[in-house]
């Protein structure tokens, strides 16, 4: 199947997105980055560089804060926390053509995941992840392939992303079909030298990533502690396995199974090592957390099908309380 260049804007080009767009600029996509802040401006004069297996990449790509400048795209990547779609809504619609894909590269349970699914909630709306219902009207669900996304990066200075470890963007139409736009998408990334399989149950992805996120992202701003404490801590790794467990059941009663242990999700964090988690690092910095996502909807899911989620719903509290 051949497929001609196509126009490729990332949205939210922070560490996650930024290094997406090195990567896809080795393609024949024409490739652009929506930012804001210094680390526009540090991409604008000396381009965007990238440290990746002990050597350094600098690029010089388009990148703007004004989106009405690139006009309609082929494919829209929103790498931004979920929490902050909501705010860009206007200013991504120019990017919106008739035939524009929307690619969430985001964590959690996101807008449309209720889209197109096969049970008795088929494209029912989540009011903790589109409380007003203006994401869904406004994107369009079926404008929408899921990304699950597996690498780790940070900006160390503005305009300079480290990469950390992994490659892995997990793909997935809603419904499950191996559609063209799933499979050229899944062909320009793994040219970019990405993993980029096209999956049939994208939301079991969803499920597997997010029973670690909406465990030890909130209890580590309650306790402080790394993935690693928290996996070895006998006290908090008990408390991560009661919420792995009531979320666990969520899951179930939506379908979804699991292909491994609660047991062996904690050990697979805790290896990751002295490592702080994405939430408590925003909690560090000041920064609003990405708690609606990866926290509140799964709460709001366990009630929608009928499971009691105590544990999670008082950690969710507690974080509630702490940044109030």
């Amino acid at each position: 199947m051949n497929f001609s260049p196509k126009k490729i804007c990332i949205y939210g080009a922070g560490a996650i997105g930024g290094y997406l767009g090195i990567q896809l600029i080795k393609t024949e996509s024409n490739v652009s980055l929506i930012a804001r802040g210094p680390h526009l401006d540090a991409m604008k004069k000396n381009g965007l560089t990238l440290k990746i297996g002990g050597i350094e990449k600098n690029i010089s790509i388009k990148c703007t804060d004004k989106p009405n400048e690139l006009g309609p795209q082929d494919y829209v990547i929103i790498a931004m926390k979920a929490h902050s779609v909501e705010n860009i809504l206007d200013e991504i619609s120019p990017l919106l053509g008739p035939d524009t894909t929307i690619v969430t590269a985001q964590n959690g349970i996101l807008w449309w995941y209720f889209y197109k699914l096969k049970c008795p909630w088929e494209n029912h709306r989540l009011k903790s992840t589109d409380p007003k219902g203006n994401i869904w009207n406004t994107l369009d669900p079926k404008r929408t392939i899921g990304c699950v996304v597996y690498p780790s990066c940070e900006i160390v200075e503005p305009g300079i992303i480290q990469h950390i470890e992994g490659n892995r963007f997990m793909l997935g139409e809603p419904d499950g079909n191996k559609s063209n736009r799933v499979v050229e998408l899944s062909k320009i990334m793994q040219d970019a030298g990405f993993k980029a399989p096209v999956r049939k149950n994208i939301r079991k992805d969803i499920w597997l990533k997010l029973l670690g996120n909406a465990t030890f992202n909130p209890v580590s701003v309650i306790t402080g502690e790394t993935l690693q404490e928290m996996g070895t801590n006998p006290k908090t790794r008990s408390l991560i396995y009661k919420m792995m467990h009531e979320a666990k059941n969520v899951a179930n009663k939506l379908g979804i199974e699991f292909p491994i242990s609660i047991d062996q999700r904690i050990n697979g964090g805790a290896a990751v090592g002295q490592h702080k988690t994405s939430m408590l690092q925003d909690f560090e910095a000041g920064r609003s957390l990405e708690l609606d996502a990866l926290v509140t909807s799964v709460s709001e899911l366990g009630r929608l099908v009928n499971v009691e989620t105590p544990t999670i719903d008082s950690i969710l509290n507690l974080v509630k309380s702490k940044i109030s």
